[in-house]
Parts: structure tokens; C-alpha cells; sequence
């Protein structure tokens, strides 16, 4: 290793929550050997997490297609053909269902998203009343729903969700080729009233769009300028589905999306970072070297949204085969934890017949 290296890799030990990062810096660690890589990503992540631990997620779709969003890569979206059925908002009770489905799975926590720009009034009202449900399984709660004002933001923090998620998805350089109907700034803005309201951030982006290595490192620079870093950073690589315009776009190498883990873990060494969509595609040794660049968060089920996703007794399977094992989350309440969650149930209460007359309404 050279004096450089070791530079680099003591700068990340004393500064755990850089948001300073040059490009120059960051295309210096993609540079990097790509065993000398992977050795500084293990030992940043050994310094801050158990090292076989990997929290295990399960991912809901409460609202499916149409989405008035033109994102390229999407099979949501209605801009594009791709044979998705679209299906109104579904019942609490079929959500609620497949929470405890996933807890008994084995995840800790249970993601929800909605094919939505933003949520709408009357939608809001039910997402709350499945926050409040969900948590009552036991489980951390996660949701994914467009773009939310500060009101929107504050009333979910409310009703007692923990992260949300709105991904970057690229650089601010490439982003304009992918999506023109919502901007980086509205992006960043919806991140900035989640952080505000309490809430904990989940953010990534896209890997494989036929983006450059630079994009790469801007999209990380980007993630880690944010204030704290995002708890969850989900990286994800390009699932191509027919219909959308990104179909035919050229692989990314492996290595490199391996390489884009491990700098993720170096630059981001407190947060969770997520090997997340694309997994389907994806042999065991490509997920081997992405855990051991620092992965330590999936999704676990047979579907993400839309598209596939490594089956859980595949998952089981190659946990066992790496000695890798569930991220346990603490279950116990504080007093005042607990007393947040008695003045949460009595507000269910006052919102129960608004939420039961808009159930039946609840439409796309």
C-alpha cells in the first residue's frame, strides 16, 4: 500500500462523517487496486458494524403503475408500455398481512411504496393509519411515496415513520437524461423536510444506465454532502425491463458496481449500505464481494416494487453459505417511547372513521 493510500484510509478513520468530499478524492478511491479497495472498505466497516450482521428488509408495493413520473429505467411509470398492471391503493389489512409475513420471514423492517408523484390528502390519511399498523407487528417501517412537502413529512414522523426513502438515482450531471419531470433540487428538497421532520433517511441510486464512471462519483459525493449521511444508502444496479427506454443499455461490469460499494462504505462509514435492486441477476460471488465491500442491508422476498428478487430460501441459503446471519433491531421501549406510542394510539382513534370512509374511496 502506498503512503497515498494510507493517507487516504487514516482521513477516513478521523473524519467518520466527512461531507467535504473532492471528486478528486473520491476518483482516487475508485482508482485504487481493487484488492487495496476492498481491504480499506472492510476495515471501515469493521470499525463501525458487526461484520457478518446484514439488516434484512422486505419490500411492499401499496400502490402499483401509473406513475405521471417519466423516469427512464421505471416500469411504473405511464409513460412507457411495459405490460404493468396498475392497481389502486391496497387495504390495510392485506398490508398488515404481509408485515407479519416478512417478521416471520425474518426481516426487521418493512418498506412500503406507492407509484405516486405525491401523495394525495386522502392517501396520506391511509399510509399513516398502515405506519401505525405495521409498527404495531413489531417492525421498523420504511416508505417510498414521491415527493412530500414539510406538513406531509411531519404528519408521517407523526404517525411513526422511521425512514423514508427518495433516491438521487444519479449524478445532478446525467440526471436530466433519465428523468425530466421532477428536478435534483425537488429531490433534494423532499430529503431536507424528511431530515427536518425527524425521520431517518434512505437514499441511493441507480447503477448501469449507461452513466460514466464520473457520474458514479458524483452521485456518492452528492449522497455524502448530506447532513447527517443517510442512515440507508440503497445501491442499486440497473434491472432493464422491455418497454422502457433503458432496455437495451450496455451492462455495467460487475467489479465496478462492486467498486462503487465499497467507496460507498468508505465515504458513508456509519450508514447501512444497501445491495439492493438487481440482485435477481446477480451470481453468489458477485454477492460475496459486494458483502465483503461493505453491503450490509438487503431486500429479502421474491419481489422489489416490480421486478424480481432472490427468493428467501436462496437468501437463507447463501447467508448460511457465508456465515452471515440477520441484523437483530432493538424491541424494548423507553418511558418515553412508550408514552409517544399510547398518545399515537389515542390519536388512532380520532382519525379511525376518516380512514374507514376513505378506504372505500381509495382509488389510483
Amino acid at each position: 500500500m502506498t503512503v497515498h493510500h494510507e493517507q487516504l484510509l487514516h482521513e477516513h478513520f478521523l473524519h467518520e462523517q466527512r461531507h467535504d468530499w473532492t471528486l478528486d478524492e473520491i476518483n482516487a478511491l475508485f482508482a485504487l487496486p481493487f484488492n487495496d479497495l476492498m481491504f480499506q472498505a472492510q476495515q471501515v466497516h469493521r470499525a463501525h458494524f458487526d461484520a457478518n450482521a446484514v439488516q434484512v428488509s422486505t419490500l411492499l408495493s401499496i400502490k402499483t403503475g401509473a406513475c405521471p413520473e417519466d423516469c427512464k429505467y421505471c416500469p411504473q411509470s405511464g409513460h412507457y408500455n411495459t405490460q404493468l398492471e396498475k392497481e389502486k391503493l391496497l387495504e390495510i389489512e392485506k398490508v398488515v398481512e404481509q408485515a407479519k409475513a416478512a417478521k416471520e420471514a425474518g426481516a426487521s423492517r418493512f418498506c412500503m411504496g406507492a407509484a405516486w408523484r405525491s401523495p394525495r390528502d386522502k392517501d396520506l390519511l391511509l399510509v399513516e393509519e398502515m405506519v401505525r399498523q405495521v409498527k404495531a407487528v413489531g417492525l421498523e417501517t420504511c416508505m417510498t411515496l414521491g415527493m412530500v412537502d414539510g406538513e406531509q413529512a411531519s404528519r408521517l414522523a407523526t404517525a411513526g415513520l422511521d425512514y423514508y426513502n427518495h433516491n438521487l438515482d444519479t449524478s445532478p450531471e446525467f440526471y436530466g437524461e433519465i428523468i425530466t419531470t421532477r428536478t435534483y433540487s425537488d429531490r433534494l428538497e423532499t430529503l431536507s423536510n424528511v431530515r427536518d421532520a425527524g425521520m431517518k433517511v434512505c437514499s441511493g441510486g441507480i447503477l448501469g444506465m449507461g452513466e460514466k464512471a464520473q457520474d458514479r462519483s458524483a452521485l456518492l459525493q452528492q449522497l455524502a454532502k448530506l447532513s447527517p449521511h443517510p442512515e440507508s444508502v440503497p445501491i442499486n444496479m440497473l434491472v432493464k425491463v422491455p418497454g422502457t427506454p433503458l432496455e437495451n443499455v450496455e451492462d455495467l461490469d460487475p467489479i465496478e458496481f462492486i467498486r462503487a460499494i465499497a467507496v460507498a462504505r468508505i465515504m458513508m462509514p456509519q450508514s447501512h449500505v444497501r445491495l439492493s435492486a438487481g440482485r435477481e441477476q446477480m451470481n453468489e460471488s458477485t454477492q460475496a464481494l459486494a458483502f465483503l465491500a461493505g453491503a450490509n442491508s438487503i431486500f429479502y422476498g421474491d419481489k422489489l416494487l416490480t421486478t424480481g428478487n432472490p427468493q428467501v430460501d436462496r437468501d437463507r441459503a447463501l447467508f448460511a453459505k457465508l456465515g452471515l446471519h440477520p441484523e437483530k433491531i432493538e424491541t424494548c421501549e423507553s418511558e418515553d417511547t412508550q408514552a409517544a406510542r399510547l398518545a399515537q394510539q389515542a390519536q388512532q382513534q380520532v382519525h379511525a372513521e376518516r380512514v374507514a370512509e376513505l378506504a372505500v374511496d381509495a382509488s389510483v
